[in-house]
């Protein structure tokens, strides 16, 4: 199985921390050289010697802010560098806030768009020269289970991500002659610290223990644990590389087996 990544860049939003920071790890260590991009610039430079190097790479960052997708762009377009393309790109941010539908306010939605979709779309359209160049392309949007199944109380997030995944799969379609594979990676509930974060505020909504909502979401899992951001990873590891050269247009779940639909 070919999962090397020599002489192939990696562009990996929202990396300085949790999933995006062990993505950007499990890239690095497969032979590409990643770019990490994030709005925190300190935290960027903090993780950005913590990657791999197996092959002499030399990585490097970026400091966009994905809310502002005309920004992010901006950045990118001033880093990008056509003698060197980008050949992965990662899909990467902060979810939307928790709450219900009918309090969403309409600009929590238009937030949303632009940070999950809008600025994600903007990228690929930057990095298409260089894979029709190369014949190599990888766009992995890191999304939700609530893709395929809405998780209560989290009702922009059931809203956006499924546009993601419809967006992804009109794109697998136009890319795919070019050597371009796109695909979504949908995880479970997953030691970060958004998870954390929801778990405090469905704690204090509910007047219970944070232990108490954490053993929740585990029993609701099959294997009976939250995943690790190394989880998340390994399959997006195996995405980016030549062995998944003829998965596109997926959702793939890495939940250890939690959600109820096919």
């Amino acid at each position: 199985m070919n999962l090397d990544l020599s002489g192939r860049r990696a562009l990996v939003c929202g990396s300085n921390q949790g999933i995006g920071k062990a993505c950007a790890d499990q890239l690095a260590a497969q032979g590409a050289t990643v770019t990490l991009l994030g709005r925190n610039e300190a935290g960027l430079k903090t993780a950005l010697p913590t990657l791999p190097t197996p092959k002499g790479q030399r990585h490097d960052m970026v400091v966009a802010d994905l809310s502002d997708p005309a920004a992010s762009a901006g950045a990118v377009t001033k880093a990008l560098d056509p003698a060197r393309p980008w050949h992965i790109l990662i899909n990467n941010t902060g979810g939307p806030p928790a709450g219900s539908a009918l309090d969403a306010a309409p600009a929590d939605l238009l937030a949303a768009f632009n940070a999950q979709l809008i600025a994600a779309h903007m990228l690929v359209k930057l990095l298409v020269p260089g894979w029709k160049a190369s014949g190599y392309g990888r766009v992995i949007n890191i999304t939700s289970t609530s893709v395929k199944q809405p998780i209560p109380n989290l009702a922009i997030s059931n809203i956006v991500r499924p546009a993601v995944a419809a967006w992804a799969k009109c794109l697998a379609s136009e890319l795919g002659p070019m050597g371009v594979t796109v695909n979504n990676v949908l995880p479970g509930y997953t030691s970060t610290e958004r998870l954390s974060k929801l778990i405090s505020g469905r704690a204090a909504k509910a007047g219970t223990g944070e232990d108490a909502v954490r053993d929740e979401f585990i029993s609701t899992t099959p294997m009976r644990r939250l995943g690790e951001p190394s989880d998340i990873a390994g399959a997006i590891g195996f995405l980016a590389s030549p062995a998944g050269g003829y998965i596109s247009g997926i959702n793939l779940p890495v939940d250890g087996g939690r959600l109820a639909v096919l």
